[in-house]
């Protein structure tokens, strides 16, 4: 009788999960190299994953780096009625932004633009908005409209309208960012789209999560609790570390063959999906590339020949008494130019090569991260 009422709690809460299909489209890495100007953006646009994490001098400045190689979004709808954008479903910001139709910039020529007059329930704001990174700025206008994610709809949810973007931004294969970290993080001033949901009553838990596949199609977010079927074993828990506003995490150490190589003493990490590759500081990120016989180039791009990927070890991350171990198959990135390593130099982030071997689960009412092997 006891399973049987478990089974049915179970089924009441998965009926009421919101799931949003994500793709895995072309990276804006694929794209400039079939048009051969990767090189050119890579020197002009810095990788600094690390940028949005740092401490801001201004609330209403948040640094953003061009990531050549994230490529999961999903579409959501704004307005009523809808008008429907492809976005990046990033746990390392909190707000939510798409172009307007008022953009002037060229990257705004490749996405879809919102017209704020199409829509009968958009409600214009004064606060205008300013994203920076570390080659111009992105900036806008905000208002108040209605958000369709999946089946429902969530009311007056602050949004940004980009008038203005940088280049790099026509390349990725998204149009917008939703941010799914806490409202202080949100330099809109409004309260992040995910907490709108519990708050208006749209989910049954205060929990999200993500299943990112490696083929084009598969990849999940699931709003409002977990789904077994994107996991196989349990969910293993992770507090998070200090009072911050980002999903941080504590790292035990990252050892290959049972030798630390990195993270030795521990260290803090952010689980970001808005990240490509797994982010740490230099004098680590090389010790690990060492191990796997990578080459560094000027970019921080580890080269390995693909012929060896069979013969390299497993990484294992051990985190709050878990071991999460990362075989050759996540951790080496392929590409047109061949085979490079998912580690980069910077502050010490988990991001899409860590997130697609282990399904991950956010519970923001008990402030903890869940890892699970991934199906």
């Amino acid at each position: 009788m006891k399973s049987a009422l478990v089974l049915l709690a179970f089924l009441a809460v998965s009926q009421g999960l919101l799931r949003i299909p994500l793709r895995r489209g072309k990276s804006a890495r694929q794209l400039l190299e079939e048009r051969g100007l990767f090189e050119e953006y890579r020197r002009k646009f810095p990788y600094n994953p690390a940028a949005k994490f740092l401490p801001r001098n201004e609330e209403s400045v948040v640094p953003m780096t061009f990531d050549p190689d994230t490529t999961y979004y999903g579409v959501i709808g704004i307005g009523t009625p809808p008008q429907f954008f492809k976005v990046l479903f990033d746990t390392g910001s909190s707000d939510l932004w798409v172009p307007s139709i008022r953009c002037t910039s060229s990257a705004c020529d490749s996405h879809a633009k919102f017209n704020s007059s199409a829509s009968s329930t958009f409600q214009a704001d004064t606060k205008t908005f300013y994203i920076s990174y570390n080659s111009g700025f992105a900036a806008g206008s905000t208002g108040y409209d209605t958000i369709k994610i999946s089946d429902i709809y969530v009311e007056h949810q602050v949004l940004g309208l980009t008038e203005t973007e940088a280049a790099f931004l026509g390349s990725v294969p998204w149009d917008g960012i939703l941010g799914l970290a806490f409202p202080d993080m949100s330099l809109e001033g409004g309260t992040p789209i995910f907490d709108n949901m519990w708050n208006q009553g749209k989910i049954p838990q205060n929990i999200f999560s993500i299943y990112l596949s490696s083929s084009v199609e598969g990849s999940m977010l699931i709003l409002g609790g977990t789904d077994p079927s994107y996991y196989t074993g349990i969910i293993n828990w992770v507090p998070l570390y200090h009072a911050t506003n980002f999903w941080n995490i504590q790292i035990q150490s990252i050892t290959i063959n049972g030798n630390t190589v990195a993270c030795s003493g521990s260290c803090e990490a952010v689980v970001d999906s808005g990240t490509s590759v797994i982010i740490g500081p230099s004098n680590d990120i090389n010790n690990i590339n060492g191990w796997l016989g990578a080459s560094a180039n000027e970019y921080g791009d580890a080269s390995v020949s693909c012929s060896n990927m069979n013969l390299m070890p497993d990484i294992v991350f051990n985190i709050n008494g878990y071991s999460f171990s990362l075989p050759p198959s996540a951790y080496i990135m392929k590409s047109a130019s061949g085979c490079r390593t998912g580690f980069a130099p910077g502050t010490w982030i988990l991001g899409e090569v860590f997130m697609r071997q282990f399904y991950t689960a956010f519970d923001v009412s008990n402030n903890m991260v869940g890892f699970a092997q991934a199906v």
